[in-house]
């Protein structure tokens, strides 16, 4: 069910909402989890379960991560693009991309787990740990991102097989 929100106001109830759980279980500032998961969109679903509400908002955006990096790491049936990118990747890249490959598949696996077990406590935990390791992987993947970029314009040759590699 969904609140009839035309106003700021269901959005600042939402972050007097969050600012109860941030207390209580200490899940990062509404202004830090909301710029990089977008939750203020959630504003208006009205919910017995908040912090529910919120890991499942997070965990789409993850998910979409843990995808992405999936489609470098192993490109069968990926878009042609991967392909250039994988061309121009080094051992270390490829060691990093697995490795936040892992952190995001644990985050997935956390999600069904609480999915299927629910507890307030839980979903706090998984919010701040999911959070963290955002951070973490971020960074690194904005930096493969630009190093990618920098380097899209090196020529890649066509092998006469009809696809880059």
């Amino acid at each position: 069910m969904e609140k009839n929100c035309k106003d700021k106001s269901c959005l600042d109830d939402f972050k007097k909402e969050y600012q109860k759980y941030e207390k209580n279980y200490k899940i990062p500032k509404f202004e830090e989890i909301n710029l990089e998961f977008h939750i203020e969109k959630i504003a208006d679903v009205e919910t017995y379960y908040f912090l529910r509400e919120i890991r499942k908002f997070m965990s789409e955006k993850l998910v979409t991560y843990l995808r992405f990096v999936e489609s470098i790491i192993n490109p069968i049936n990926s878009p042609m693009f991967v392909f250039s990118i994988t061309k121009n990747m080094n051992q270390k890249d490829k060691d990093m991309l697995i490795r936040n490959y892992t952190e995001l598949s644990k985050i997935e696996m956390n999600f069904v787990e609480r999915d299927l077990d629910y507890s307030e406590e839980k979903e706090a935990e998984f919010i701040n740990n999911s959070y963290e390791t955002w951070k973490k992987i971020k960074k690194e993947l904005l930096d493969f991102i630009q190093k990618v970029k920098k380097n899209w314009d090196n020529k890649t040759e066509i092998n006469g097989k009809g696809y880059l590699g």
